[in-house]
């Protein structure tokens, strides 16, 4: 009788459990399956929800725990909004909304929108709000808002608002807002606003607004702003207002307003305040002060260089034409429509018997009749 019995219990308890496992796999709820307390795996459900493993999710509001997604993430689907808490790994839909929080990730495979914070990585195609991650931001096509990450904030197109990175803050076209990269703050189009970093700020189109980085600031065409690197900044077209380099401050087409470096500030253009070991370019126009040596010169080596304004160094060499002032210990022009003052003063274009003089020299030749 006793084995009858336990028997019968055991293939009770084993019905009710296949029943609550059926129930929970399906979901329930008080005092509704769709709104309340739920538990289990609804994929409709307002209210305050418990689940292990959400699939199939179609619409999901409130306050809901879980603790995994059962698909593949990128097969993801339905949509959250409210209080998201994964325990103890990770939640991820098509879309989220509200305030999210996981032990390793936070994700959607659409917008990822409000408050995330996660252990890992917290990520979504886009991505909106404040978000917090131990390793990574990122986002597929944007990431806005306030990012911070332990090693890095990227997204597939954009980067905008404050962010922060412990290795680096990158975008595959755009950056703009306050961006810190421990390491680099990079774009493969622009760079706007304020933007730190212990080695590198760059992008491969322009780099404009407040741009400081330990080792370089460069662009691929014009930097813009306010720019100091600890070794150099550059541009492969123009740079464009102060730029303060301990090496290099450096352009390919045009320097623009107050560039100083503890080496050399050249461009085939410049035009401003130039203050460095050494400095020049083919077009030279402001008030340059190079203690160690200054040249204009042709890329082809004929009299198309042109030098206008001042310049102070120590030995002032123009191999082209010169429209101002050189104060030097050593002064040479090929041709000389200003003055030269120094201990020696050479102009090619002067009469034989005054090409050299002390003190000063100036154009002595006499002028055409016609």
């Amino acid at each position: 009788m006793n084995n009858a019995f336990r028997i019968t219990r055991l293939i009770f308890f084993g019905v009710l459990s296949l029943l609550s496992c059926q129930l929970f796999a399906q979901g329930t709820g008080f005092p509704s399956k769709e709104w309340g307390i739920g538990f289990g795996n609804s994929t409709r459900f307002s209210g305050l929800r418990f689940n292990a493993v959400d699939h199939d999710i179609d619409k999901i509001k409130g306050v809901n725990f879980t603790s995994w997604f059962a698909k593949p993430f990128e097969d993801q689907s339905g949509s959250f909004s409210g209080l998201g808490i994964g325990v103890p790994l990770a939640v991820g839909t098509e879309n989220r909304y509200g305030a999210s929080f996981a032990l390793l990730g936070v994700a959607a495979t659409e917008n990822l929108y409000g408050m995330n914070v996660a252990g890992a990585a917290v990520g979504g195609d886009n991505v909106a709000g404040f978000n917090i991650a131990g390793l990574a931001v990122g986002g597929g096509e944007y990431v806005k808002g306030i990012n911070i990450a332990g090693l890095a904030v990227g997204a597939g197109e954009t980067v905008a608002g404050i962010n922060i990175a412990g290795l680096a803050v990158g975008a595959g076209q755009d950056i703009t807002g306050f961006n810190f990269g421990g390491l680099a703050v990079g774009a493969g189009n622009n760079v706007t606003g304020v933007n730190l970093s212990v080695l590198v700020v760059g992008s491969g189109n322009n780099v404009s607004g407040i741009n400081i980085a330990g080792l370089v600031v460069g662009s691929g065409n014009d930097l813009v702003g306010l720019n100091v690197g600890g070794l150099a900044v550059g541009s492969g077209a123009n740079v464009v207002g102060l730029s303060v380099a301990i090496l290099a401050v450096g352009a390919g087409s045009t320097l623009t307003g107050i560039n100083i470096a503890g080496l050399a500030v050249g461009a085939p253009s410049v035009r401003g305040l130039s203050i460095a070991l050494a400095a020049g370019g083919t077009d030279v126009q402001g008030v340059t002060i190079a203690p160690g040596y200054f040249t204009v010169r042709s890329e082809i080596g004929d009299e198309n260089a042109v030098m206008k304004g001042l310049s102070i160094s120590v030995f002032n060499h123009i191999r082209g034409e010169q429209k101002g002032i050189t104060i030097g210990v050593y002064n040479s022009t090929w041709k000389l429509r200003g003055l030269q003052i120094g201990l020696i003063n050479y102009n090619r274009s002067n009469p034989r018997g005054l090409r050299v003089l002390p003190i000063f020299n100036a154009n002595f030749r006499k002028k055409s009749s016609n």
